[in-house]
This record gives structure tokens, C-alpha cells and sequence, in this order.
């Protein structure tokens, strides 16, 4: 296990966060931990030395063996899943015109099928708990359109009806189901986008700034927590007002 815990928000929960060896899946890890949760962190790129208080596995969110593995992982070892945060994603750039068809599987794959597949794979334990948190990562490019990022915006767009759709199916068995609508946020992926695609949205972002990893793992607290009770079938939105121009 990972150590003692204090009364944390989140103590003795068991939490799963996928996408989690860098940037907000990072942050949301760590800050799961931090507030006492038994955190699974999970993704296809390696884990730095400098990461506590986590469980470290290799997942591919497209494969549905690698989920049915990890849920049954999960499971044997822990006894229960309370948490399932899908942050894993990826982007690409296109425009519909000029995006080839394994590029568009590609982010869909990703972004779209692995939310579904880690929904399917840790629902089962969580309606024999009668109780769950799901959070699935969305965006703001997932309720307006963005220049290019086609795939992109088709699968957060999609992502937000997924998570409405399983707010509903599952509501009267104790889980809950939000979308979390992020902002533009430092991380490796915003660094490797072109600068005048940051640029852009910085500059129609309110509050003049964009958001670090702490600021959305922090919402993904409240949303994991007993705190949000009442709170399901939401688009989470954490974006600096972008949304609201």
C-alpha cells in the first residue's frame, strides 16, 4: 500500500488516474494521494523517480485486455474502486480536409474509446459498491470549435455526452458521472503545441493567464470527494471564463 494516511478529503479511497505520468494526470495523482486516497496511476509513457505515494502501472487506453487486466488488478489487490479519473489524451491539428484516417483513430482511440473502455472495465465494481466518482477529461474544445484540431474537438465533444449519458444510467446506484472541462494548461502537451495556437487562447481567456495542473486537480478533488454528492452529470468547467466570452 502507500504509506500512512491522515483525514484527508479523500482518505482511504481507491483511486485510478490514467495519463498519469506527466501533466495534469500527474498533478491529479499526486494531489489524490496527498489527500489519502490509494491512488493507481497508470500510462503508456515511463514515471519519473520523484513520484510517492502512487502505485505505478503501464496502460494503454486503447486496449481493452490492458483494462480488463488493470480492473482485475485493481480488484484482487484493493477490494474496491471508488475513483476513476480518465485523463489521458492527445491532440492533433488538422483540418477535416486534411486529416488522414489513422490519424483521426488515432485521437479518438484515445481520447474517446479509452474513456469508454475505462468506464466499461471499472463499472462493474462500482455497482456491486453501490458508489463511484467518474471523472472523464473533456475540454474547452469539446463544447466550442477550435481552428484545425478536428478529431480533437469530436472526441471531447463526444466525451461530454458519454459522461451525461452514464450520469443517468447509473445515478440511482450511487455513482456519479462529470465531465471536467479544462481551460488552456501548462503541461507538456500545451508546450508542444504551436505558439500562436497558445497565444490564441490565452489571449481570449478572462482572467488574462492560463491554469497549471494544480488548478484542475484540485476541482478533481471536489469531484472525487463526498463533497460533490449532488453533483453528477455536469460539464466541471475550470477554464478562466473562456467559455463564458
Amino acid at each position: 500500500m502507500n504509506g500512512v494516511r491522515g483525514p484527508q478529503r479523500l482518505s482511504g479511497k481507491v483511486a485510478v488516474v490514467t495519463g498519469a505520468a506527466m501533466g495534469i494526470g500527474r498533478a491529479v495523482a499526486r494531489t489524490f494521494a496527498d489527500e489519502g486516497a490509494w491512488v493507481v496511476a497508470v500510462d503508456v509513457a515511463p514515471f519519473d523517480r520523484d513520484y510517492p505515494l502512487v502505485e505505478q502501472r503501464f496502460l494503454d487506453v486503447t486496449s481493452e485486455q490492458g483494462w480488463a487486466d488493470l480492473a482485475d488488478h485493481v480488484r484482487t489487490r484493493y477490494g474496491r474502486v471508488d475513483i476513476l479519473a480518465n485523463v489521458a489524451g492527445v491532440i492533433g491539428y488538422d483540418p477535416l480536409d486534411e486529416l488522414e484516417l489513422a490519424e483521426w483513430e488515432r485521437i479518438i482511440g484515445v481520447d474517446q474509446t479509452g474513456v469508454f473502455l475505462g468506464m466499461r472495465a471499472f463499472l462493474p465494481a462500482m455497482l456491486d459498491a453501490g458508489a463511484g466518482s467518474v471523472i472523464n477529461f473533456s475540454s474547452d474544445w469539446g463544447v466550442v470549435g477550435g481552428v484545425g484540431v478536428t478529431a480533437y474537438n469530436a472526441a471531447k465533444g463526444a466525451v461530454g455526452s458519454l459522461s451525461r449519458n452514464a450520469a443517468v444510467t447509473y445515478a440511482a446506484q450511487g455513482i456519479r458521472v462529470n465531465a471536467l472541462v479544462p481551460g488552456w494548461i501548462r503541461t507538456p502537451l500545451t508546450d508542444r503545441q504551436p505558439p500562436d495556437a497558445n497565444a490564441r487562447v490565452i489571449g481570449s481567456t478572462p482572467v488574462g493567464h492560463g491554469g497549471d495542473p494544480a488548478d484542475i486537480a484540485w476541482a478533481c478533488v471536489y469531484l472525487a470527494s463526498d463533497e460533490s454528492r449532488f453533483v453528477t452529470g455536469t460539464d466541471f468547467v475550470v477554464d478562466g471564463g473562456f467559455l463564458a466570452t
